[in-house]
């Protein structure tokens, strides 16, 4: 369950109802929240000039300026940072407006205090979580693992979809070593494409991520009928959320779906896929539980993050590699540990290799392992 304490912060309450903004900054101050209040929608944009803010939670329906200006005032300053809107008169369409430009959440007044709370808690939470992404990325360097073109690239493409094959590697629990489940990982005979970011960039290029995608669930499926029960992670391109196949009743990793964890990466934008929230709740309605991956490496928004509201995050190995040499990333993983478990979600360390790395992941709060000092891919 998510931990739903206040983790302090500074906070903008925006409402031009005087009692409202009493009631909400009384509520927020005395649970450890800075809070800053406006009463109309210019003061509130002369904070956000004046301040930056872990959390901005505003009126939608103000004379000068609506929740939505402000909205959009926060996104040109900070992606990050969560906004909440409120209010008195709820319309469907102010809720699709609200959530297409990025809301947080959009909440119909009056609001219960337990629910203000917790929605502003978990607000905090997220923004810390994409705050410390934004380190990671800046401590490990940007890079792009994905190879050029090359001649043949579509003959290439059709020998490496003939030798498709996966391999499972274990991933265990930290606290006492038990196994939790396997990694599909993707492999084919084809040397040219023996990488899977190479074959993934590959299907990309030729536009027939579909059909790579379909196939890897294919082979999964398949696999899972001679050992049926066992937790597998199955790896989807964000562009595989829009596959029709994949929310087709009578898709072959469906009737395992108890068992898969649909494994998002984060390493390619989600933007482009229409109705994420609607795909993602499909999803989970057939049984599949979601988790994302390349976390600390990648460059998936809050709201992103907070739409798939994962089961399970995956630290990058890039994080991992020798942090127990590094204090800078093991501050890091801890804190993400900790924000993690207060949201209610579980954390993987890949690319686990030496005994150092196990043990520094175990002091900084990891649920799960996975790497080759734990096993090695292998078929099932």
């Amino acid at each position: 369950m998510p931990d739903n304490s206040s983790v302090g912060g500074r906070i903008l309450v925006v409402d031009d109802v005087p009692e409202i903004l009493e009631v909400v900054e009384s509520l927020l101050s005395e649970s450890g929240y800075d809070v800053v209040t406006a009463s109309n929608g210019s003061r509130a944009l002369h904070e956000l000039r004046a301040s930056h803010f872990d959390l901005v939670l505003t009126d939608i329906e103000m004379p000068d300026a609506t929740g939505v200006d402000i909205l959009r005032a926060v996104r040109e300053r900070d992606l990050d940072t969560p906004v909440v809107l409120m209010t008195g008169n709820p319309t469907v369409e102010t809720a699709v407006q609200a959530l297409e430009l990025g809301a947080l959440r959009y909440l119909s007044k009056p609001v219960e205090p337990r629910l203000l709370l917790d929605v502003v808690n978990q607000g905090v939470r997220l923004r810390r979580l994409a705050q410390l992404r934004r380190e990671a990325i800046a401590e490990l360097g940007g890079f792009d693992r994905l190879l050029a073109d090359r001649a043949g690239l579509e003959a290439v493409f059709r020998r490496a979809s003939v030798g498709l094959f996966l391999e499972y590697q274990p991933i265990q629990w930290t606290k006492d070593g038990g196994l939790f489940g396997h990694e599909a990982l993707l492999r084919t005979d084809e040397p040219a494409l023996s990488h899977p970011a190479a074959f993934l960039n590959a299907a990309e290029r030729l536009g027939r991520l579909y059909e790579l995608g379909g196939a890897i669930r294919e082979r999964a499926a398949a696999d899972l009928l001679r050992v049926p029960g066992r937790t597998v992670l199955v790896n989807l391109h964000p562009l595989d959320l829009s596959d029709p196949e994949l929310h087709s009743d009578a898709a072959p990793l469906r009737r395992h779906a108890a068992s898969v964890i649909l494994e998002i990466t984060e390493r390619a934008s989600l933007d482009g896929v229409a109705d994420l929230r609607a795909k993602v709740a499909r999803l989970r309605g057939f049984g599949f539980r979601i988790a994302v991956d390349d976390l600390g490496a990648g460059y998936a928004g809050l709201t992103t993050f907070a739409t798939l509201e994962p089961d399970l995050v995956k630290l990058d190995m890039s994080l991992i590699r020798d942090m127990d040499k590094h204090p800078l990333r093991r501050k890091l993983v801890q804190s993400m540990a900790e924000l993690c478990r207060g949201l209610g979600i579980r954390v993987l360390a890949e690319g686990v290799e030496t005994e150092a790395e196990r043990a520094a992941l175990k002091d900084a709060g990891c649920d799960l392992l996975q790497g080759f000092l734990l096993g090695r891919p292998s078929r099932l």
